[in-house]
């Protein structure tokens, strides 16, 4: 198309028409370090930078119609959609259950209670994401937001080991980062456009998402809040997944429903806005057995309701053989 090969493609934020050293500064001092975070932001967030509302609006404009963010038609979307990569699980029968494995440019939320498996998967995914394509990764690098302290990096060499990869190399590619506070956590993922650039990021996760917001906002009274900061903080996960056609991870926590009589005894924390947000939801247990979990997928787009039985051993992910 003619507007698409007139179309300017800038690089760098200071790239961009009218914006100097100074507007420079103020952009990345706010977390705005790429061509794509500007584009996926609002005139709002760039006005609290100190910016001109006719600036901000200029600048977001010029950001969009250089990384292609159009009306499209329905046949577009689905030549866009081939762009979609996969990542597996370690588990082909999860996998299945999930279409072919997590989808890229989506959040995909794990959610259990304790013991369940949801950081041991966490930890396969950072191993898995630096395979070769042709083995189910990206051959890419991770993102850790780790809320919890989970994160061991003595489990990634044994997961990498088992897998084949260099441990070394698989830890070195493995970008990490501690969330002391929910405030901590939410300026971390803003923050995050340009590690997730210059590291080949193309998995981003957030183990656990409500750890902090469930400790920090008590009372019935903080609830609203408490909910709005869990909503733009997931917005901003999916926009950084979609400008950088990452996978996106979250884990949560879950509640007991002490009015529930027949089915799931727990349900996840966060309420309607985490569940809106995340695209594929899989609540995860523990089967009879220390090392069989079942993987029951919640909601998906276009995927059917269902589970499977896969195993998380010393190795890893793995799926349950027969006889198991």
């Amino acid at each position: 198309m003619k507007e698409e090969e007139g179309r300017k493609r800038y690089k760098e934020v200071e790239d961009l028409p009218g914006v100097g050293p100074a507007t420079t500064e103020k952009l990345k001092a706010m977390g705005f370090s790429t061509v794509e975070s500007l584009a996926i932001a609002t005139i709002r967030e760039l006005v609290a930078t100190g910016i001109g509302e006719k600036q901000a609006a200029k600048m977001i404009n010029e950001a969009r119609d250089s990384i292609t963010l159009t009306f499209l038609r329905a046949d577009e979307l689905l030549k866009m959609r081939e762009n979609v990569a996969r990542l597996t699980t370690g588990s082909k029968v999860l996998d299945e259950l999930l279409g072919g494995g997590l989808e890229t440019q989506t959040i995909t939320e794990f959610y259990g209670e304790y013991g369940s498996g949801k950081s041991q998967i966490c930890h396969q995914l950072c191993v898995n994401v630096q395979l070769p394509i042709d083995r189910g990764g990206l051959e890419a690098s991770a993102l850790y937001i780790d809320t919890e302290n989970t994160l061991r990096p003595e489990r990634i060499v044994q997961m990498a080991t088992h897998l084949g990869l260099d441990p070394q190399k698989t830890v070195r590619n493995i970008i990490y980062a501690e969330a002391y506070n929910s405030d901590h956590q939410i300026l971390l993922l803003e923050k995050a456009d340009a590690k997730i650039k210059e590291n080949n990021i193309r998995l981003i996760i957030v183990d656990s998402l409500t750890g902090h917001f469930r400790s920090e906002y008590l009372g019935r009274e903080t609830l609203a809040e408490r909910q709005q900061k869990i909503n733009k903080h997931m917005h901003r996960l999916i926009r950084l997944a979609q400008a950088f056609n990452a996978v996106a991870v979250v884990t949560n926590q879950v509640m007991a429903k002490p009015d529930a009589f027949f089915g799931e005894k727990v349900e996840a924390v966060g309420g309607h806005i985490v569940g809106h947000t995340s695209h594929t939801r899989i609540f995860l247990r523990k089967a009879s057995g220390g090392r069989v979990r079942i993987g029951r997928l919640v909601s998906s787009p276009y995927l059917p309701e269902g589970e499977r039985v896969f195993k998380i051993t010393e190795d890893g992910v793995e799926d349950v053989a027969e006889g198991e």
